[in-house]
């Protein structure tokens, strides 16, 4: 049913498969020892398989957001107006026990077109679906796939109604961080532009599109191309979705740069950390996202030119970086920084030397412990002090012996 007969019929693998029921009330189901889950609507678990087998439904819209519905469920709802409940027509192609395929709404088609395009009218009714498009988009674009043009306009209708404003922060954060896992996560931010939803839902980011930076650090001038290249980048260095949500954030200062100063942008990553804890808090992004985020966003020009920093500076970085308590984070705090300086126009490939340069380093400063002081008879802020003084003669011993003629900048 839907999304697992369409992976099949594009090749890929199935991971679950969901069953749909018709002509059989709930209790039927359960007399055969089904398991009731779910409040909205009769969803039930198989007792061998633990598949879902839902009810053939249908539903009404009557309010406001992706939770005002009346569902109702019958013996006498068919599978095809169960099916055209569906968002998109490649999730509405059924396929029976012995592998017949139902498809009223020429999703196959849509499939061999490569499109993404909606089942009826009703797609307007569902705000939630702006994201789920944009974010199926995200996931199939490596295979061809776009927006029907159609669909894209009633995508910005819905933009218009207000409805989005409707939607709870939760199922926003869930489908972008869903999107954050997919293929293509710049698409997401891409087609939710092209249809009017990334300024109502994520001002922060449409504010970098039209802004100009540096051609000489920046060929591609436009920062919100380089939020698009950057997350291309980081697709490719790394799955992990915070790596990817922190480029995502790491450049929010440059949106609120005066524009007397640009296209330089001076203090942009303090200036953008203010930013990143609004949307943080505003969709409620769990703390492991900010954490890095906040860090990416406040230090990674700092990485950048990390090697011609004086000792007690790279100290700071060190300790705002939390490696000493932390750090597994760093890692991910350098793929997102490589990200950023490969996201640039001819920079794509470039070799980034400060990654395994600041990874070398942590490794030693981190090596020193507080044993030594408190077995010299040291106590309380004398170990910290004495532990700093270390750390600052091993990170000058450091860059004297890792010395480079050239340095990495960025703007």
């Amino acid at each position: 049913m839907g999304g697992a007969v369409r992976d099949k019929l594009l090749g890929i693998a199935v991971k679950d498969r969901d069953w749909v029921v018709v002509g059989a009330q709930p209790q039927a189901l359960e007399q055969l020892g089904f398991r009731a889950v779910g409040s909205d609507f009769p969803v039930f678990l198989h007792p061998d398989t633990n598949e879902e087998y839902a009810l053939a439904r249908t539903e009404r819209k009557n309010g406001h957001g992706y939770g005002g519905f009346v569902f109702h469920t019958d013996p006498s709802v068919t599978l095809e107006q169960d099916l055209s409940r569906r968002d998109l027509t490649i999730n509405a192609i059924a396929e029976s026990a012995d592998g017949q395929l139902i498809d009223p709404y020429d999703g196959q088609q849509d499939i061999a077109e490569r499109k993404l395009r909606h089942v009826s009218a009703a797609f307007v009714e569902d705000p939630l679906r702006v994201l789920r498009v944009a974010r199926f988009a995200a996931r199939f674009q490596p295979l061809g796939f776009t927006v029907a043009d159609e669909t894209l306009e009633l995508m910005k209708s819905i933009t218009a109604s207000g409805e989005l404003e409707h939607l709870t922060p939760e199922r926003i954060w869930q489908e972008t961080l869903r999107a954050l896992s997919e293929n293509s996560p710049r698409t997401y931010i891409e087609v939710l532009r092209e249809c009017g939803a990334l300024k109502v839902l994520f001002p922060e980011l449409d504010k970098l599109f039209g802004v100009p930076q540096r051609a000489d650090f920046h060929p591609e001038v436009d920062t919100g191309i380089h939020l698009l290249m950057a997350m291309d980048q980081a697709t490719k260095l790394s799955p992990s979705p915070e790596v990817r949500f922190a480029v995502m954030m790491h450049d929010l200062g440059k949106g609120i740069t005066p524009e007397h100063i640009l296209p330089r942008h001076i203090g942009h990553e303090e200036g953008g950390v203010p930013l990143v804890e609004t949307f943080c808090q505003r969709l409620r992004v769990p703390n492991r996202f900010r954490k890095l985020a906040i860090i990416v966003t406040r230090y990674h020009l700092l990485c950048h030119k990390i090697e011609t920093l004086r000792p007690a500076t790279v100290l700071k970085v060190l300790k705002g970086l939390d490696v000493f308590r932390q750090p597994q984070q760093l890692q991910c705090f350098l793929l997102a920084c490589m990200a950023d300086a490969r996201g640039r126009t001819g920079f794509e490939t470039v070799d980034y030397p400060s990654a395994q340069w600041l990874q070398n380093l942590a490794d030693k400063v981190t090596a020193i412990t507080s044993q030594e002081f408190i077995k010299a008879g040291l106590k309380g802020a004398a170990i910290g002090e004495a532990m700093d003084k270390k750390r600052l003669e091993c990170i000058s011993d450091y860059k004297a012996t890792n010395k480079r003629d050239d340095e990495q900048d960025d703007a």
